[in-house]
């Protein structure tokens, strides 16, 4: 009877939801008839976010990448870079994959896909603010954000509620993460990494060392792993938040450095 619910599973997950709802579907299909379904599971806000996080994750990122008319080797890395930090098997690989290529073509129904997002993702804004700063890491892939790139986030913004704003702020802050390059600690307080921690913590260079505190801490709750994957951020995309904290964590020991705070 499981492999029975899994193929029920599978077509109804993917009419649904494309290759992950067949993958969530089939694990569904086989929890159901094989009498494992948990109380509290089937139905669950948080699994339907997490599924709906995935599906528009990628299938925007492979919009957002054939928006000027093709598809550069260095987006293909970097989408595969995610999935790699995510730890996805094959099967999930490949259902990433069809979700990308689902994005690249012309009829992809990008405000349907971002309307669904937001209405199963919307009451944590901290989820969004993931979503749009994993989109802007995979657009920043060739180093540059073109007008056709620019347009579409814009109207991402616009859909999520986004204020124009904060895009130009998050443009910032990916440009100041990839300036750390990974690094554990400051090794050297060269201006150009002063100005990048700067602007990943979102504070001025005049800011008080009570500020800076203050929004390290901001940052920190925000943008907590644990928190986001509460949220609705699906588990496989937890290096990715940790990776996020970690980074905030450089840029503030950087100003900590360079301040002679404790």
């Amino acid at each position: 009877m499981g492999w029975w619910g899994m193929l029920i599973g599978a077509a109804l997950g993917y009419a649904l939801g494309g290759p992950l709802g067949a993958l969530l579907g089939a694990a569904l299909g086989y929890s159901l008839t094989s009498g494992r379904v948990r109380a509290g599971w089937v139905g669950g806000h948080t699994e339907r976010a997490q599924a709906v996080f995935f599906n528009t994750t990628f299938s925007v990122m492979g919009h957002i990448a054939k928006a000027d008319g093709r598809v550069s080797e260095n987006e293909i890395r970097a989408a595969r870079a995610i999935m790699a930090q995510m730890n996805l098997n094959a099967e999930q690989q490949h259902a990433a994959i069809e979700l990308f290529n689902r994005g690249k073509q012309p009829d992809f129904p990008l405000d349907a896909m971002l309307i669904r997002f937001r209405d199963e993702c919307g009451d944590h804004p901290a989820l969004l603010r993931m979503f749009l700063q994993i989109q802007l890491h995979a657009a920043f892939a060739d180093g540059v954000l073109r007008p056709a790139e620019q347009a579409i986030f814009n109207r991402i913004c616009g859909v999520l509620g986004i204020p124009p704003i904060e895009l130009h702020r998050y443009e910032e802050f990916i440009r100041a993460q990839q300036a750390f390059g990974g690094e554990e600690a400051p090794s050297q307080l060269r201006p150009d990494r002063l100005a990048a921690a700067y602007q990943t913590l979102g504070v001025k260079p005049d800011a008080s060392n009570e500020e800076i505190k203050h929004a390290y801490r901001r940052l920190m709750k925000q943008n907590h792993p644990d928190r986001l994957v509460a949220s609705g951020l699906p588990e496989q995309m937890l290096k990715l938040a940790q990776e996020k904290a970690k980074q905030i964590n450089v840029a503030y020991e950087t100003l900590k450095a360079a301040r002679g705070m404790k």
